[in-house]
């Protein structure tokens, strides 16, 4: 298993000195945009494993220090703030060293994929209240959610009786998450793709899961059975409100990347990127009409990226902790989870938060 391994708040108008770990899809897309286009912060260093991506930090962006130690980063350099973007596995332990190190925290979901490890980290997140700790829930931000919410809290659907979330990567990703997987622990199916979505169910609905089932299957991606991997999942969750939520994670999406939330209410539905349209263009021609896809769940979140960590920076800024709690981050783990259990076991299994 590779080591990934002078601060202070931001005062004042001095813009906030910045790190990251990790340089892959996730990270260098952050990376991108903390240089690029967020507001009130420098990117001064960067840590990585490979090679060409610290080179690429440093003759794309600028960044003029690169690392492939993180603890090495963070014990030299004069920074205020860490983004973690490296494998979840590494997640706790550089939130730990990093909270200690006295550094605000900017952690991509999942937290972790151990819950002792996520647990000794909230404890330390806990320990340090006046550091900003963030963890990355990204469609809490984006514009088309956030309109879709504020219609179900203005009861414009009436109550809610059902939600179905889909998050179905494109065919052309599987190359690179079975180079992921089988190099890391993804956490399985549920873990990996769709605890945004039983985040975006808890934060519409209000309400808690008691109960999951899930179901797993290789028949589009058998190759995956080797390395512990499944390339469809599907979860049914029991409200404690009385919703009833559906899950749906796969990777092989042969049109881009599908990602898809459905809310039926007594009153109505609500159904948010039914289509991954990469733009308006409509193609007519020998194929017949058709529309442009997304082919990555970058394309489509790029602006919720941006905002969720312009918000962060201006919470540190400001000395203020996100909506979005490390609580949060570990509900969404422990429901995630359980549904990767339920189709394990083959059994209901009960959730306790």
């Amino acid at each position: 298993m590779p080591d990934w391994g002078g601060h202070h708040n931001a005062k004042n108008n001095t813009p906030i000195r910045a790190a990251i770990i990790g340089l892959g899809r996730l990270g260098s897309r952050h990376a991108r945009h903390l240089v690029e286009k967020i507001q009130g912060v420098d990117l001064v260093a960067a840590c990585a494993l490979e090679d060409d991506q610290l080179q690429w930090a440093h003759d794309e962006l600028g960044v003029e220090t690169t690392y492939k130690d993180y603890k090495e980063m963070i014990d030299k350099e004069n920074i205020d703030t860490i983004f973690i973007v490296a494998p979840t596995p590494f997640h706790p332990e550089m939130t730990i060293y990093a909270m200690n190190a006295g550094l605000n925290v900017f952690c991509e979901k999942p937290l972790g994929l151990d819950f002792d490890e996520v647990a000794e980290m909230a404890k330390v997140i806990k320990e340090h209240p006046k550091q900003i700790f963030q963890s990355g829930f990204m469609r809490r931000y984006d514009e088309s959610y956030r309109y879709a919410k504020k219609i179900v809290d203005e009861g414009g659907i009436g109550d809610i009786i059902h939600m179905r979330g889909y998050g179905i990567d494109p065919i052309s990703g599987m190359e690179s998450f079975t180079k992921f997987a089988t190099e890391a622990d993804s956490g399985g199916i549920f873990v990996d793709m769709n605890i945004h979505d039983v985040d975006l169910i808890r934060w519409f609905t209000g309400q808690e899961p008691v109960q999951a089932y899930g179901l797993t299957s290789n028949l589009a991606a058998p190759e995956l059975e080797k390395i512990g991997e499944s390339e469809t999942g599907v979860a049914q969750l029991k409200m404690n409100g009385g919703v009833i939520a559906t899950l749906i994670g796969g990777r092989h999406a042969a049109h881009g990347n599908q990602v898809e939330l459905e809310v039926m209410g007594s009153n109505g539905w609500l159904r948010v990127g039914e289509h991954p349209d990469l733009n308006r263009v409509t193609v007519f021609n020998e194929n017949g009409v058709t529309r442009p896809s997304l082919q990555s769940f970058g394309e489509r979140f790029d602006n919720a990226f941006t905002d969720e960590v312009q918000d962060f920076v201006n919470n540190v800024a400001k000395g203020t902790q996100p909506n979005v709690t490390v609580d949060d981050g570990i509900k969404a783990l422990k429901i995630a989870k359980a549904c990767q259990e339920s189709a394990d076991t083959v059994q209901l299994v009960d959730i306790n938060l």
